[in-house]
């Protein structure tokens, strides 16, 4: 039965801050190589913590995901990770690792650690021994569980998907995202089948295809496609001619919905809105008018004096003051600013809000993966955020 009516006892501080360092860098290297998802958490006190075997990214994606105030210690084989001086630095200070016999000794390696969980860290072990290549749940050893019985905590199953896609046994690092599903606590003695269920169980839940919403499906078909590159260079060239809405607004759209083609949309935006730049500029200086919806006279008398004083220096001005860049193009070309400057300008302003707006987003697009359900919900935000946005930008301009 569990405890009750206890003070449970906590890792010391500097233990909990390297925990806490650890589950930083190992999150952010898995949000890099395709994110990670978390469901359940441990308890309060010390736990063996018990969980499938199928690639060396398994001791990432735990660090990552199990609380950092457990103070978590990883059971490492000795005959590889402890075998030279590199290996069994890089496994203690990056992985928490102790070391386990596997030729003999190893039930009294894992006893010793029971004064460890007492102190309330958890302590990590992957009862089958070594990973599996098949991503099936092989049988467990029992030397987890007698720990657990006889430092007199519980048991945790957890379940592990995606990591034998991202470092496969024998192969290559991949991008693929991670997810790690914390089971029930299991107290008392623990019957290695029923350990070994409940892990499966978790498994299996861990690798079920994470829920979508059809309307985010398609749109990242569309804009992962061939189609994806012309569409955000055509829409960012219409906005910097005569197109009321901006080319960051499809990027938000877009990059939310495929993260992984963010970089080259943002870049075929950035292209798309110098070229349209330029010939707003030409345009102009030739005495033609296109039609500039929500802009008013105050921004066009605002950008003639930047450009006055400033020159084609005066772009930079654009990502943060309202202005919408048609209006900027167009006042440059009647200032008959020098087209080879403009677009020197025009490439340093415009590449800093397009890029960091569309890298944003697609970082936000791959942090939200578990909620990709709710994209229509996030469409609907957007749409009515920005149209607030806009609507304070321009009475703010009259």
């Amino acid at each position: 039965m569990r405890p009750t009516g206890q003070q449970l006892p906590r890792p010391e501080l500097s233990r909990t801050t390297a925990a806490w360092l650890r589950r930083a860098l190992w999150t952010v290297a898995l949000t890099l190589t395709g994110g990670i998802t978390r469901h359940g958490r441990l308890p309060r006190g010390g736990c063996v913590v018990v969980a499938n075997h199928s690639s060396h990214a398994d001791t990432a994606a735990l660090l990552a995901a199990l609380d950092a105030r457990h103070a978590p210690l990883i059971g490492a084989a000795a005959d590889y990770w402890f075998a030279t001086p590199w290996r069994r630095r890089i496994c203690r200070r990056l992985a928490a690792g102790f070391p386990v016999r596997r030729t003999g000794g190893g039930l009294e390696d894992l006893l010793g650690m029971a004064g460890a969980l007492r102190a309330g860290r958890a302590v990590v072990l992957f009862p089958e021994g070594t990973r599996g290549g098949d991503g099936a749940v092989g049988d467990f050893r029992r030397g987890a569980l007698l720990l657990a019985e006889r430092a007199g905590v519980p048991v945790v199953p957890v379940g592990l998907a995606g990591t034998d896609r991202l470092l496969p046994k024998h192969g290559r690092l991949r991008r693929t995202h991670l997810r790690v599903h914390i089971g029930t606590p299991l107290y008392g003695p623990v019957p290695a089948p029923e350990a070994r269920d409940a892990v499966r169980a978790l498994t299996a839940d861990a690798a079920a295809p994470l829920p979508d919403s059809r309307l985010r499906r398609r749109t990242a078909a569309l804009v992962a496609s061939r189609r994806g590159l012309p569409l955000a260079f055509a829409w960012a060239f219409a906005e910097a001619l005569s197109w009321p809405l901006m080319p960051e607004l499809f990027l938000a759209v877009a990059c939310v919905a495929a993260p992984r083609a963010g970089l080259r949309l943002s870049l075929a935006a950035l292209a798309g809105s110098l070229a349209g730049g330029l010939l707003a500029l030409q345009l102009a200086a030739s005495g033609a008018h296109l039609p500039a919806p929500l802009t008013t006279d105050r921004m066009r008398a605002e950008v003639t004096r930047e450009l006055a004083d400033e020159g084609a220096a005066a772009a930079r001005h654009q990502p943060w003051d309202g202005i919408p860049y048609k209006v900027y193009a167009a006042e440059a070309g009647r200032a008959h600013v020098p087209a080879p400057d403009w677009l020197l300008a025009s490439a340093e302003a415009r590449g800093s809000r397009t890029l960091t707006v569309g890298l944003a987003f697609a970082a936000l697009g791959a942090l939200a993966r578990p909620w990709r359900r709710r994209y229509p919900v996030y469409l609907g935000l957007l749409g009515g955020g920005f149209a607030v946005g806009l609507g304070i930008i321009v009475t703010s301009w009259r």
